[in-house]
């Protein structure tokens, strides 16, 4: 009785299933763990840096919204590094200093005599290049923040595919040998199907944490895109407060 039950236990595991795949198998399989742990890697970076970059962004927005005057944080030489809407602050205070310079106004006179010091004036020509340069800037974080993000989206696409791919040439090499050896027993096809049907299993273990991971970065990558194109409006509106002047 005990040694019935013990025959009748499954014995096709992992590494029985990897030991009696064909070599296209076990090639497949040593791709999608390959591939698995540089999607791995590819997502914890991103979770990181998203998180730094949320967390510095909030710390910006809130010192930039004590300011009373838009380049006040310029002036005092804060940094938040990190943060995308930092970069799009700074590089939209570099383009007023580029206007105020192209009107004959040394910009260092405004950045070194503070915010108090008396306010240059741009027309709307000018107003309108510091409005493109923040949309630049958006568009140049925005390509920096969904970096690597492509290889979330082949893992997420191919690897369900390359382990049906594993499979079908696993069960069509079974089936060849069945039909080479003349045995037509399912002791003698199904050790090569559990090889075969190995990686499918690992091709959805590699699709599914990867699939999830994509959703929650680019959910991450959305809100962060919104809070840079809400922001450049912001400033852009501050700038036209503090320095329009119309002609």
């Amino acid at each position: 009785m005990e040694t019935w039950v013990l025959s009748s236990l499954p014995v096709a595991d992992v590494m029985f299933a990897f030991a009696e795949s064909n070599l296209t198998g076990k090639v497949i399989v040593g791709i999608l763990f390959v591939g698995s742990i540089y999607a791995w890697s590819v997502m914890v970076t991103k979770f990181t840096d998203l998180r730094r970059a949320r967390i510095m962004s909030r710390r910006f927005l809130y010192a930039f919204r004590k300011e009373s005057h838009p380049i006040a944080l310029y002036l005092k030489r804060q940094k938040f590094h990190g943060s995308p809407l930092y970069a799009v602050y700074e590089n939209c205070c570099l383009a007023v200093g580029g206007e105020l310079e192209a009107r004959g106004v040394d910009p260092e006179e405004l950045f070194m005599g503070g915010v108090g010091a008396p306010v240059q004036k741009l027309n709307q020509y000018q107003l309108e290049a510091v409005r493109n340069a923040s949309e630049r800037t958006v568009a140049d974080q925005a390509l920096l923040l969904e970096g690597n993000m492509g290889i979330l989206a082949t893992a997420v696409s191919a690897s369900p595919f390359l382990g049906l791919l594993g499979t079908v040439w696993g069960v069509m090499d079974a089936f060849g040998g069945m039909a080479v050896k003349g045995s037509a027993t399912l002791s003698a096809v199904a050790p090569g199907i559990a090889g075969a049907l190995l990686t499918t299993v690992v091709g959805l273990l590699v699709a599914l944490p990867s699939a999830i991971g994509y959703n929650l970065l680019t959910n991450r990558i959305r809100e962060l895109h919104v809070q840079m194109d809400n922001f450049a409006q912001e400033f852009v509106a501050e700038v036209q407060r503090a320095f329009l002047h119309e002609e």
